[in-house]
């Protein structure tokens, strides 16, 4: 028997990332943001069911606090729900939390950006939590996706991006769990790779 589940074709790991260009709220301005202006450096995509909702800016506040490492390691963060870009102004001057940010915020009120990155809730016209390490080329090296109940923690995000980026610029490398900088790393031995 069929049921009236409507699928969609998301991005996956090791997937290009469609182009978008949306209105977002960023330093006291509305503006369209595209994601391929985020071309040839890191970009972290971070999904959120809503504004002026409860988890939401515990984990938003968290990302800010982080904003200027991920700067520093030639990253850009964006934040994303389906709320408008007016919404996402009026949440930044309403909040103490949310006065923190220094990211982009974007708007995606009709879902399509949410959509392609297979968090979005049609019952409902929010977002699930995704999360997104997007590297300079525009591939997706890691994604999480929480249900809407569950927070994230913005230092383990980090700590993944790391790990990407240290994987990418040290071929052969890979890290093991929990990996963080300056700890030893595994180089696989590419001949038994091949027979297993």
């Amino acid at each position: 028997m069929a049921d009236d589940t409507q699928y969609t074709c998301a991005v996956k790991v090791g997937e290009e990332i469609p182009n978008y260009t949306l209105k977002a709220y960023h330093k006291d301005k509305i503006q369209d943001i595209s994601l391929k202006d985020a071309r040839g450096k890191w970009l972290i995509l971070f999904f959120y069911p809503a504004d002026f909702t409860f988890v939401c800016p515990t984990e938003l506040e968290e990302m800010a606090k982080l904003y200027k490492d991920f700067v520093k390691e030639d990253a850009e963060v964006m934040s994303i729900s389906t709320d408008t870009h007016w919404v996402h102004k009026a949440w930044h001057n309403d909040s103490e939390a949310i006065k923190k940010i220094e990211f982009p915020m974007l708007a995606d009120p009709t879902g399509s950006l949410s959509r392609a990155f297979g968090v979005y809730i049609e019952e409902e016209g929010v977002d699930l939590r995704g999360s997104f390490i997007i590297d300079p080329d525009g591939v997706i090296q890691a994604m999480e996706v929480h249900a809407d109940g569950v927070g994230r923690s913005a230092t383990e995000l980090y700590r993944k991006f790391q790990a990407a980026k240290f994987v990418a610029e040290h071929g052969g490398q890979v890290c093991p769990a929990s990996w963080e900088p300056g700890k030893d790393t595994l180089k696989p031995d590419l001949e038994l790779v091949g027979k297993i």
